[in-house]
């Protein structure tokens, strides 16, 4: 529809988790919607090269792209809004411009020149920003800017947006400033001080904001809009209310009320037309009107932060919805999980979810779940570690391989069930050398997971490091547990299930990482159906 890249950018100010991934995500399914073909990517001021190696307590899940990227967690919103894959180039990091910007210096690129922030790290910024839009795939590339306003690791990325203004020239590019409108409930009203000083900082490094999105928890009256438009210098209509939402599956809604995307479509001098958001919708009404509820335990070590596990939650949300049905998600703490308490932790439960994670804290509570759920018959998912967890706890009880274990967790295990590749054995550097983003996977006929996917070729995104050990594969099929998932390439174990068992099914990779509105993964899906019968069954 349009034949020359157009760009936004989102700010944010005051303060950081103000919703800056929520509002792109949104304003790209308006623009997507009417036709437009839009992708989003993320600013990260983190000097990390990627979040690959991060904990999640420190900035939530790592989210995986299918080109093997380890990603901030903001791509799989944009993925489960915009259903269009992302890839390396929708996530950049300060770590990772940097690190391209010293190797330009080391092998002499840059002549003898003196090295600096501008222009060097600034036309760096500059060129990852406009590589999607250079590929000719995309009308409209939103680009989301971490952290604040003000932060000194944000100011580089600011100034790139100042150069990229100049540079594309009008109409082809614009800034939203995402900021808060705080109501202070002693005086009764709502202040607009935080968002002038916040627009105030931003021009004060020669960027003037077209849009000011304003989160609030009440509605924005007239003469507070226009106060705030004369004191920022932009239009009335440019003032954008964000109201807080009762879930994040509104705000498209929301932001087409207040007509976000026709102000955005107008300054890019784009044609506006009412979107198409039926199948959207579809799904909202059957999220928010569900017929009945289940509950669903998550087994993890992470659970104090739901931001650790966002990718699950929001899976179970999309397969709720198309069973119509609510899931409620209870976090179990895998540490203070064991054999004795398991029983009163879990037998309320319709299903239970063992999930992903690294290193050995938590797992004996996570194989004590594992061992409840498939003795007692209840629906049971492992996800990467809760897979691996699986097959440990299988092979310790049922084919009594004495402290059968991960060599992850212990090097000297006589019966290492999951061990390390043979090429990962001799790798000292952490970052970016798992087995990372889409595999294929061959799924045996007649098998509870082809059944599910209703496929007999599936690819699917990894993120780990140790595998099923194929040494005790022969042992573990004849006792009961089959291998109905294999790499057509490597024969390396995907996927386990048991077929004795109403619903038991292990999987190497992270399904949750595909599942989107439009496409809610099938897993997920027959892992809710599955959770619903056995209710239905107590």
């Amino acid at each position: 529809m349009t034949t020359k890249t157009k760009y936004i950018f989102v700010t944010g100010g005051v303060t950081s988790s103000l919703g800056k991934g929520i509002i792109a995500a949104s304003l790209a399914k308006l623009l997507q919607a009417q036709g437009y073909r839009v992708t989003i990517q993320k600013l990260d001021p983190y000097i990390n090269v990627d979040p690959g190696t991060l904990n999640p307590y420190e900035h939530g899940e790592c989210y995986v792209t299918e080109d093997g990227a380890e990603t901030d967690l903001d791509l799989g919103h944009y993925e489960r809004f915009l259903n269009v894959p992302t890839s390396q180039a929708n996530n950049v990091t300060t770590g990772r411009i940097y690190q391209s910007v010293i190797q330009k210096e080391r092998e002499g690129k840059f002549l003898g020149k003196t090295v600096q922030v501008v222009p060097h790290i600034t036309n760096e910024i500059k060129r990852r920003v406009q590589l999607l839009g250079k590929s000719g795939d995309f009308d409209i590339v939103i680009t989301e800017i971490g952290g604040t306003v003000g932060d000194i690791e944000s100011l580089p990325y600011i100034e790139a947006v100042r150069q990229l203004r100049w540079d594309l020239g009008e109409h082809n590019g614009l800034v939203i400033h995402l900021t808060l409108v705080p109501y202070l409930s002693a005086a009764g009203e709502l202040k607009t001080k935080p968002t002038q000083h916040s627009v105030k900082t931003l021009m004060e490094s020669g960027v003037q904001a077209d849009i000011l999105v304003c989160r609030t928890e009440h509605d924005l009256p007239k003469d507070l809009r226009r106060k705030l438009a004369l004191f920022c210098n932009v239009t009335v209509d440019s003032v954008i209310q964000s109201i807080d939402a009762s879930t994040i599956y509104d705000v498209p809604n929301l932001m087409l009320k207040e007509g976000l995307d026709k102000v955005v479509l107008n300054k890019l001098d784009l044609e506006s037309a009412k979107p198409d958001l039926q199948n959207w919708n579809k799904f909202v009404h059957r999220y928010k009107n569900p017929k009945t509820e289940i509950n669903i335990g998550l087994i993890g070590k992470y659970v104090e932060l739901q931001d650790s596990y966002k990718s699950i939650l929001e899976a179970f949300i999309h397969a709720g919805a198309a069973n119509e049905v609510k899931v409620n998600v209870e976090s179990v703490h895998s540490e203070y999980l064991n054999d004795e308490n398991a029983g009163l932790m879990l037998e309320h439960l319709d299903g239970v979810l063992v999930a992903p994670g690294f290193g050995e804290r938590g797992i004996e509570g996570k194989i004590s779940a594992v061992k409840y759920v498939r003795e007692q018959h209840i629906p049971f998912l492992g996800i990467c570690l809760g897979m691996q967890m699986a097959v440990i706890e299988f092979a310790r009880n049922v084919l009594n391989l004495q402290n059968a274990n991960s060599s992850e967790m212990d090097p000297d295990t006589l019966h290492p069930v999951i061990d390390l590749m043979e090429e990962q054995k001799t790798i000292k550097n952490k970052g970016g050398t798992m087995r990372l983003g889409a595999w294929d996977c061959a799924l045996m006929p007649d098998s509870k997971v082809a059944k599910i996917y209703n496929e007999e070729h599936i690819s699917e995104r990894h993120r780990h490091r140790y595998e099923f050990n194929s040494d005790y594969r022969y042992q573990i099929e004849k006792g009961g547990m089959q291998a109905t998932g294999l790499n057509p390439k490597t024969d390396l174990v995907e996927i386990v299930e048991i077929s004795e068992h109403p619903w038991f099914i292990g999987v190497q990779y992270h399904p949750e990482y595909k599942s989107t509105v439009a496409n809610p993964h099938p897993l997920f899906v027959g892992f809710v159906k599955a959770a619903l019968k056995h209710k239905n069954s107590k």
